[in-house]
């Protein structure tokens, strides 16, 4: 017979210690969590003192605040029930002081710290007791089966709540120095380095962070008794940026160098081109070079240990080792892990690895990222205490923050590069010139053979020899030259692979499709002889045909590009070889809604080699396309003019209707450096081969500021 009757949830005795143990990463963040209720109490304060018996089979752990504390009545209806919404729906505390606990489960983290506490907290003139020991959790079946003494009467104390966590000698034998400075480090870490970065606090709040340890460790001879404060090695960066940007994407950063004397701020206008997705971002991200004199530099500029001493070289890397990386901050806490040196969760490591003159590692960094509430970030921390939930909103972080600090390295990677600190780019073509260039080996020989006395037809035989000798080796660099153009051909080929891709996709497709159905009729005409059999065979042949055509086209447009061997240069009607190069990313320009214009003569010609002007515009079409894109121009154009004089070339134009190029990057022009870019994942090729290809063909790509998108000239070289 069935019966129908309703049920209550019992949850277990030990769901108690699944919520702390269990759920809390870690003791620091068991001592992280009780440190934020202090603050939440509106304490300006919290003291935490370690102390152990003399026996060492018993310690204590005393976190006592100066805040509001808690009445009897808040302690058995909020702080007795388990994942209560009582912050959550009060979000400030009578302080102001946004609320840093939200789940409801922190206090529960003292599980892990010890055997039992003992909680005392005074609320007016009203002094409430409770007492837990945590084994009797495991040992009940049922959570309401554990009772647990509440006691109140009055007192004169001031306000305030004290948590008393005892334990025995397993749990002490857990701590030790290498332990007890990662709690340090921690605290250090918990706090932002210059406050609360959120402008519109005006509430005047600092809560400071008391440490004592009384014979706690085993050998330790003195008591450890100090003020928990940020690292200085934070004020002494060399680089940096800063500042905010609103939750619409837009915002204003400030590039700080401190590295060269006397340098001045730089302003720079942010833009994401759409809504952040994760709220209001405050940035302050400082930058630390690593190289021998930098880092005597960074202890030059103050670099000391708590003693008030220089630290010396080894020391200096030690604490950028262990104190970098760029923290996540809600109302001025960290977000633990985000900010751990061995947590590279903008994956900066990777990135450098694929471009190191350019990118910053992880171990260069120490900085944060300040975020707004749940409600309006929708960036939510883990019931566990370990990050943030990996959500769109994440992700819309981790993108920004990734194109803030790319500011930062550009700036950084032209500093660099003007200082002579940075390795210099080797440029194909200057160099070598510079290596075969006999004029002034020939001038000193020729000066020193007449100071000799040498009789002239001597010195014009020995000039003569270095000629000859000249000569061989310009044959040899002309080798290298076009061994190199060809390598720089094919990395361009390499570049427009998806293009290729694209491009031959659907005539591929066509013939695997058809081709079955080929074969097909091919074989029902063979056994019945059916002329109407053939009317449907010749459609698809003429198909077959037509896609033939659609590869033959577009290998002929890549062949200047894929050649193993240069040919001689000729003369290339120009507009035509542009209109060519255009054609190859027809498709992916009509998908992109992207229109191109070639504008100049038509009978014109230019003495050039065809693979060079191939990888000129290539690198600039496909910089517009991916620029265009990813910054969503709402009208998307690519013009190229070709202005001549005559038979002479005066300069080609190219323009798009993209974000443009910063002005800073045209005036150093550090665009045209290898491994310079401002792509994510670029590699800094591009432009670098163009320029390259000009030179090799007596022209110069150049970049000047416009208003509307990005703007190249490629003219004659310029006579020195």
């Amino acid at each position: 017979m069935a019966t129908n009757q309703s049920y209550l949830i019992r949850p277990a005795g030990r769901h108690i210690l699944t919520i702390g143990r269990e759920l809390i990463q870690d003791r620091y963040a068991a001592i992280v969590e009780l440190v934020k209720n202090a603050y939440d109490a509106d304490s300006p304060d919290v003291s935490i003192a370690f102390t152990a018996s003399e026996t060492r089979d018993r310690f204590s752990i005393v976190i006592e605040d100066h805040g509001h504390g808690m009445s009897r009545d808040t302690v058995i209806n909020n702080w007795m029930v388990p994942s209560t919404d009582d912050k959550l729906k009060r979000r400030k505390s009578p302080g102001g002081r946004t609320m840093q606990g939200r789940k409801g489960v922190g206090r529960y983290a003292a599980s892990i710290l010890g055997d039992d506490l003992l909680l005392e907290t005074v609320s007016g003139s009203e002094k409430t007791t409770v007492y837990i020991e945590w084994s009797s959790f495991e040992r009940a079946q049922y959570l309401d089966e554990v009772e647990i003494l509440i006691e109140s009467g009055k007192s004169d104390l001031p306000s305030g709540t004290r948590l008393t966590i005892t334990g025995g000698r397993e749990l002490l034998s857990e701590w030790d120095h290498r332990q007890f400075d990662k709690l340090r480090f921690e605290l250090k870490k918990l706090i932002s380095p210059v406050g609360s970065a959120l402008p519109e606090d005006d509430i005047e709040d600092s809560f400071g962070i008391h440490l004592t340890l009384d014979k706690f460790l085993e050998d330790q001879d003195e008591t450890i008794d100090e003020d928990v404060e940020p690292y200085p090695i934070f004020d002494l960066f060399d680089y940096r940026i800063a500042g905010k940007i609103d939750d619409d994407g837009k915002g204003v950063l400030t590039y700080f160098l401190q590295k060269a004397r006397n340098a001045s701020e730089e302003t720079i206008q942010f833009d994401f081109g759409g809504p952040t997705g994760c709220g209001e971002l405050f940035f302050d991200i400082r930058v630390y070079d690593r190289e021998k004199e930098a880092i005597e530099s960074l202890i030059g500029r103050g670099l000391k240990d708590e003693s008030g001493n220089y630290v010396g070289k080894l020391q200096a890397r030690q604490l950028l080792n262990e104190y970098n990386g760029i923290g996540v901050y809600r109302n001025g806490f960290r977000i633990r892990p985000l900010g751990d040196a061995d947590f590279d969760w903008l994956k900066l490591n990777e990135q450098r690895v694929q471009n190191p003159s350019l990118r910053i590692g992880s171990n260069q960094v120490i900085g944060y990222v300040q975020i707004q509430s749940e409600e309006q970030s929708t960036l939510i921390e883990k019931s566990a205490r370990d990050g943030l939930r990996e959500n769109f909103a994440f992700e819309q972080l981790k993108t920004i923050s990734r194109q803030v600090i790319a500011r930062l390295e550009e700036r950084r990677f032209d500093y660099r590069k003007k200082a002579g600190l940075s390795r210099p780019a080797l440029k194909v073509e200057r160099e070598l010139e510079r290596l075969f260039a006999f004029d002034e080996l020939k001038r000193g020989v020729r000066a020193r053979l007449k100071k000799r006395g040498v009789d002239k037809k001597t010195a014009e035989e020995i000039i003569r020899i270095i000629s000859k000798e000249e000569e061989d080796k310009n044959r040899i660099a002309e080798d290298i030259r076009q061994t190199v153009a060809v390598y720089q051909g094919q990395a361009t080929l390499g570049k427009i692979i998806n293009v290729i891709l694209h491009e031959g996709r659907r005539p591929l497709n066509y013939f695997k499709n058809q081709i079955p159905n080929l074969n097909f009729w091919f074989n029902s005409l063979q056994e019945k002889q059916d002329p109407e059999i053939l009317k449907k065979i010749i459609p698809v042949a003429g198909g077959i045909a037509k896609n033939a055509d659609v590869f033959v086209r577009l290998f002929s447009r890549l062949d200047p590009l894929a050649a193993g061997k240069r040919s001689k240069r000729k003369a290339l009607p120009l507009r035509k070889t542009i209109e060519e190069i255009f054609e190859v990313f027809r498709g992916e320009m009509k998908k992109s809604d992207i229109a191109a214009e070639v504008n100049g003569p038509d009978d014109f010609t230019f003495l050039s080699w065809h693979q060079d002007i191939y990888a000129i515009i290539t690198n600039l079409i496909d910089n517009s396309i991916y620029w265009m894109n990813e910054k969503k121009s709402s009208e998307k154009e690519i013009t190229v003019n070709i202005e001549t004089d005559g038979n002479e070339l005066r300069y080609i134009d190219y323009r798009d209707t993209g974000p443009g190029i910063e002005p800073h990057l045209i005036d150093s022009e550090v665009i045209f450096e290898p491994q310079f870019s401002t792509k994510p994942n670029g590699t800094g090729l591009g432009l670098a081969i163009a320029g390259e290809a000009a030179n090799r063909n007596g022209l110069e790509l150049k970049a000047f500021e416009s208003e509307n998108g990005a703007f190249f000239r490629l003219q004659p070289k310029s006579e020195d």
